[in-house]
């Protein structure tokens, strides 16, 4: 029997992981604009800076890590810190196995705990297995930036999508 799936936010432990999960979307699609994988330490970085105000999760089954999760700022304005970006990879062996869903059940619920109040996601096009996620958690378009990338020898859009994380309020209490 296999162990159980856990989602748990990441540590000090999990940037070769993270790392690891992500090069290849790096190095052989467009769903990622980078053009070179971050390597172990720069994946940490990337997971202390969002655990400062937003979160990062990791799933793991045993000792394997099969995905991540993160919230980070939309945009660096003040007014926007209500407001973030978010993002799930799962390990390609591991996708339309639940993965990318109970990260982003567990990052939802943290971000709204933090104070943030909307979620904006990202989406290279065509990609229907990430718009069907999103899609799922009540995400809806808000606009297409045509030919806004250009990665592997051609020109690809980004899909925006938007949900709530939690209810407005005037004033807003700040996140935290």
């Amino acid at each position: 029997m296999a162990a159980p799936l856990e989602i748990r936010p990441a540590g000090a432990q999990d940037g070769a992981a993270c790392a690891a999960i992500y090069a290849p979307y790096v190095r052989e699609t467009a769903i990622s604009f980078e053009l070179e994988p971050p390597d172990a330490a720069a994946m940490q970085a990337r997971i202390d800076a969002a655990g400062e105000h937003h979160a990062w999760f990791v799933a793991v089954r045993g000792d394997r890590a099969l995905g991540y999760a993160y919230g980070a700022p939309l945009a660096v304005r003040a007014a926007y810190r209500w407001a973030c970006e978010v993002s799930v990879y799962v390990n390609r062996a591991d996708l339309q196995a639940g993965v990318g869903s109970a990260l982003y059940c567990a990052l939802f619920e943290r971000l709204a705990q933090r104070g943030h109040v909307t979620a904006i996601a990202g989406l290279t096009l065509p990609n229907p297995a990430s718009r069907a996620l999103h899609e799922k958690f009540a995400f809806t378009d808000i606009g297409v930036y045509r030919a806004v990338g250009f990665k592997h020898g051609a020109w690809h859009d980004v899909l925006y999508m938007q949900r709530d994380l939690a209810p407005r309020q005037t004033p807003p209490a700040e996140p935290r």
